[in-house]
């Protein structure tokens, strides 16, 4: 009995394609139904299969850098442009998912600036699709980098943060993602070589404090990170500061809502991903509580 969907290639075969992939640096995909689509409709970023050329669009990308704002990865955008010496006097940089109000995206050159919005679900949507369209351009040995702002955790506010683990609510390295009624497990762990990368590139930045460590995500800004100002408040300020010691001795030095899923999902297709993260405030010796 045929064991596999109707149309798709066995599983065999689908995993001797993606050993292929992976040595060829190519993005994986692993979805066994795309194989019957005839058109893959990249929704939330406007763009399709057959309506655009993704392979000329996207083919020679290499790093692709994603945050939460869309004004930020924007004027990251341009930046780079600068830096790569792109940029014409006056010369803007074009947003190429225009048609759609969810996320913006931006190129200069072979780097790609994508937004996230916030929090896990927003962050999953934008993954899916920027996997699948780095997957249908025949992209190679792509860098994805996570940029943006965070809570920092016994760490001086202004620091850098070079995530070497994603860990949740309980500082284990996993994401949990419900699928229909199961809850499936993942590993959250990131490239520590980009990871030290990025540290040796950063001692020619003295203007910013840089280490690497664990990056706490959460499903909730206030509650859910022990912050004492939202509408609801569960907890006394002793039961916080008492959490967050825990957390920094599990290795824990910054909070934020998106690295759990975005480890997982790098992982699980071949992507080489890192988050590289500037808390915009710190909790110091822990003895004060955080609400920006």
């Amino acid at each position: 009995m045929c064991s596999h969907v109707p149309g798709t290639l066995p599983t065999s075969q689908r995993a001797q394609r993606h050993q292929r992939a992976r040595r060829s640096g190519l993005v994986l995909v692993k979805n066994p139904h795309l194989d019957l689509m005839e058109e893959d409709v990249l929704y939330h970023l406007d763009l399709g299969t057959k309506t655009h050329n993704l392979p000329a669009m996207f083919g020679d990308i290499k790093f692709v850098c994603v945050g939460g704002s869309p004004n930020r990865m924007r004027a990251f955008a341009q930046f780079m442009q600068r830096e790569l010496g792109l940029a014409a006097a006056g010369e803007d940089v074009a947003d190429i998912c225009a048609g759609s109000d969810r996320y913006a995206m931006y190129r200069a050159g072979p780097v790609l600036s994508i937004s996230h919005g916030m929090g896990i679900p927003s962050i999953s949507i934008m993954l899916h699709e920027l996997i699948k369209l780095l997957h249908h351009a025949k992209c190679r040995d792509v860098t994805i980098i996570r940029i943006g702002t965070s809570g920092g955790l016994g760490i001086e506010a202004g620091s850098v943060v070079i995530t070497d683990m994603a860990v949740d609510s309980s500082f284990q390295p996993r994401f949990e993602q419900v699928v229909l009624d199961d809850v499936v497990v993942r590993s959250t762990e990131l490239d520590k070589d980009l990871a030290e990368e990025l540290l040796a590139c950063s001692r020619d930045i003295p203007d910013f404090p840089t280490l690497i460590g664990h990056t706490m995500c959460t499903y909730d800004f206030y509650e859910g990170q022990g912050r004492l100002d939202g509408a609801l408040c569960s907890f006394s300020s002793e039961k916080k500061l008492e959490y967050l010691r825990r957390a920094y001795e599990a290795g824990v030095r910054n909070i934020e809502m998106e690295s759990t899923a975005f480890a997982a999902l790098c992982g699980l297709c071949g992507l080489k991903g890192e988050s590289y993260l500037k808390p915009k405030c710190a909790l110091g010796d822990l003895s004060a509580c955080c609400t920006n």
